[in-house]
């Protein structure tokens, strides 16, 4: 790139390194070679004067058309007045009286357009931010005479899907992508990526392993999102965190739960209201639309029930227990008592309700005698207490929204185009990338890595993911499945080497640090240094496979003060004085094979937190990795409704959830109170009845069970502060949202299960030696191509 100030030379007119003094000696000494009168040295590059701007007044709807036209057309984004003020005066002062005419707002606009995307600024472009004045700032640099002459990188340092530029490797993302492998048109310009010099895709072997593309994103490292109700968009939490912060981000916890689980339902069709409603009611559904009126749901506001005793009401709050320790439902504008006496849960003991979750109840509100007509009362805190209470006939959980309609993909299981609007598409939730930035580029890369084509070989069992639960290291047992476990795969051709495995606590089975069981912090680490002894019998894994570590509640350092109890989450992975020893176990492995073969291999070792998360491909895989025994805690604080009954429904979960529960007007046989389409009738999806001779097991069932009730509520963590503390300012680390591919849910109480709701594919790995049968392996193997994952089982 040229400096502003200088006009770039052809090469033959480039002046030479040292040139003639502007008077030289003359010489004709023929040593010297040079004449008597010597030739003036020929310069065609001088120091040009700066183009001049002649500066103009620019008013903002003279710009509005063009503005509308770039922005809004081409790039989908809406202009505040308050952006295209300052649009409006950039373009005036830096490309003055050209603006029209040559096309040089044109251009600037382009620029800024880009530039917003890439820092996934939202739809709205607003001009009170600081992003804005970034773009204007870093474009202001590479424009002469009111252009743009260096494809500088306008948003890169601040944007979340590229890392930082400023020691030059611009080539180098968070992902590791290389300039070429952006597909977007607008990459190579807007990202300044256009004059880099890079070799060839395919000549990079390294690049053909798809465990480069591998990333454990640790919870505190996990970008701090929070969204935004007024633009309906998500933005980044800049505030540094604290592990003890005000107590103001406990109620911004809350209140960032519950403002993501309401937008989630208003994108709910059956929370749309209808444009056009026909002139008779009637429940006929036709081609037009799915949407009929008796599916249309309100929600109504808890301080919105003031004065409307006796009326009919869906609530959407979160679950407590009040202070005088009867049941009460919270949300945003105030609290009121909950009777559950009557209420019947949607589905039918298919879900968990305890409180601390986020629920929708269908009842009605009843008014005290002695308090009717009240405000709200300032007993109750900030938001006041509601008096009567609400009699709740219908209680069910929020239904869930799958991945590829958060993110706008359409397609079968979202892999296909992108919509032309809504969604989640341009927010990068881990730190990867975001879906409409790389999504496609990376869905090629791995139909190119996992899913060669049946001309070509297949690339056996590397895609491949098998997961461990519960390695107690304590226990000898452990040891001898384990080596077990790692023998089959050591077996198989390294080419068909698991690219991960995940090894998830807990690693003691009391909390030693706390002086349970028998033992101390020197114990402890012995546990691991056996643990890297085993490791090293099988070099072959270590340097071809990512070994990840997750931690559990009877682990160091939390189970110090904690004893083995809930420890807050999400917390940290296992410090690194007691794992030297299995990193050098990997340092050593590496460097034999590099010894051996003359070939270098980067198998590695990996502690991260718990939860977190594996992103492969980008945006393209998400794995939640989380370690809790939710199961009993569920059992434990769970409401018993008095109606419950064992019946035959149960929901299947790999189908779409069923809408919220139906008022109790309508029938539950629609045969018989409306008329049916049969050509949408076909092609709607239903639940289907289970045959009598049907029977799920009761492992299934728990399994669907837990499963629907953490997908539904979004969250990992749906329980009170008393019973499962959060650290409040990493809470956004526990929300699963969007729904992630699969979900590793390891939990000893629960039996060992592989299920898929709305999508995603949840596993629970179970204990590594199987309860009471003896002698018996257990681990879960999930596979990457299919998004599918298997309970193996082995003898030892």
């Amino acid at each position: 790139m040229s400096r502003p100030n200088h006009m770039k030379a052809a090469p033959i007119f480039k002046q030479p390194a040292t040139p003639a003094p502007s008077n030289p000696i003359p010489s004709s000494s023929p040593a010297f070679g040079t004449p008597v009168h010597p030739i003036r040295p020929f310069n065609v590059a001088p120091p040009a004067a700066k183009a001049s701007i002649l500066p103009v007044i620019l008013p903002p709807a003279t710009l509005r058309p063009l503005a509308f036209r770039t922005f809004t057309k081409k790039h989908s984004l809406t202009l505040t007045s308050s952006a295209l003020q300052i649009l409006a005066t950039f373009i005036g002062r830096h490309c003055g009286t050209e603006w029209r005419e040559e096309g040089l707002a044109e251009r600037v606009l382009e620029e800024v357009a880009k530039g917003w995307k890439n820092r996934n600024g939202g739809v709205i472009v607003d001009g009170e931010g600081a992003d804005l004045k970034d773009i204007l700032k870093n474009l202001e640099g590479s424009m002469v005479g009111g252009r743009i002459v260096a494809a500088r990188e306008l948003s890169r340092q601040n944007s979340l899907v590229l890392g930082s530029s400023q020691n030059g490797e611009v080539s180098h993302t968070r992902l590791g992508i290389r300039p070429s492998l952006l597909g977007r048109e607008d990459s190579q310009s807007s990202l300044g990526l256009s004059n880099l010099e890079v070799e060839d895709e395919e000549d990079d072997e390294g690049l053909r392993d798809p465990r480069k593309w591998l990333k454990v994103v640790d919870a505190f490292e996990q970008p701090r999102l929070v969204y935004n109700v007024g633009k309906k968009h998500f933005d980044r939490d800049t505030s540094k965190p604290s592990l003890l912060p005000q107590a103001s981000h406990k109620t911004q916890v809350f209140r960032n739960r519950y403002n993501l689980i309401h937008q989630r339902l208003l994108r709910n069709e059956s929370f749309q209201t209808p444009t056009f409603e026909a002139s008779k009611p009637s429940l006929k559904r036709t081609s037009s639309s799915l949407a009929t009126t008796q599916q249309a749901y309100k929600l109504t506001p808890i301080a919105n029930l003031l004065g409307r005793n006796g009326t009919s009401h869906m609530l959407l709050g979160l679950l407590t227990i009040s202070p005088t320790g009867t049941l009460a439902i919270n949300d945003l504008t105030g609290s009121i008592a909950l009777d559950l006496t009557h209420a019947k849960p949607i589905p039918e003991d298919g879900a968990w309700f305890a409180p601390g979750m986020i629920v929708l109840v269908d009842g009605t509100y009843e008014e005290d005698d002695h308090n009717a007509g009240g405000g709200l009362g300032g007993v109750g805190g900030v938001g006041g207490t509601i008096g009567g209470k609400f009699i709740g006939f219908f209680i069910g959980g929020p239904p869930c929204e799958r991945r590829k309609v958060t993110l706008g993909l359409t397609g079968a299981d979202g892999e296909g185009g992108l919509t032309a609007g809504g969604g989640f598409g341009w927010v990068d939730f881990l730190g990867v990338g975001s879906e409409r930035a790389v999504g496609s580029k990376m869905r090629k890369l791995e139909q190119r890595l996992l899913r060669p084509s049946s001309v070509e070989e297949a690339l056996g069992g590397r895609g491949r993911v098998v997961i461990i639960g519960e390695v107690n290291l304590d226990q000898p047992l452990t040891l001898q499945a384990l080596k077990k476990l790692l023998g089959l795969y050591a077996a198989e051709p390294e080419e068909d080497t698991p690219m991960t495995f995940v090894l998830m606590g807990n690693f003691v089975q009391h909390a030693v640090m706390a002086r349970g069981g028998s033992g101390g912090s020197i114990e402890y680490k012995e546990y691991f240094d056996s643990l890297a002894q085993t490791l090293s019998d099988y070099p072959t894994l270590l340097q071809s496979a990512t070994f990840i570590f997750v931690p559990g509640d009877n682990d160091g350092w939390a189970s110090s003060f904690s004893a083995g109890a809930a420890t807050p989450l999400p917390r940290k992975g296992v410090p690194d004085m007691f794992t030297s020893r299995i990193k050098r176990a990997f340092a050593t492995a590496n460097a034999e094979a590099e010894k051996e073969r003359g070939k270098k291999t980067d198998g590695e070792a990996i502690w991260t937190s718990n939860p977190s998360r594996l992103s492969l491909f980008g945006p393209t895989h998400e794995i939640i990795l989380l370690r809790d025994n939710m199961t009993g805690r569920l059992r434990r604080t769970a409401i018993k409704f008095s109606s419950s009954t064992t019946t035959d429904e149960d929901e299947e979960m790999d189908l779409p959830s069923t809408p919220p529960p139906l008022p109790p007007a309508v029938s539950t046989n629609p045969a018989a109170d409306m008329e049916i389409d049969t050509e949408i009738e076909a092609a709607t999806s239903h639940v289907p009845q289970l045959a009598e001779d049907e029977v799920v097991s009761s492992d299934l069932h728990a399994a669907r069970k837990l499963v629907k009730t953490i997908l539904d509520q979004g969250y990992l963590a749906p329980f009170s502060m008393g019973i499962r503390p959060v650290l409040w300012d990493y809470a956004s680390s526990l929300q699963v949202y969007p729904l992630p591919t699969a979900m590793v849910l390891a939990d000893t109480e629960a039996p060992a299960f592989c299920v898929t709701y709305e999508g995603c594919h949840v596993m629970n790995p179970g204990s590594i030696v199987a309860p009471g049968r003896r002698g018996v392996a257990k681990w879960v193997e999930y596979d990457i191509r299919n998004k599918v994952g298997k309970v193996r089982e082995a003898m030892f």
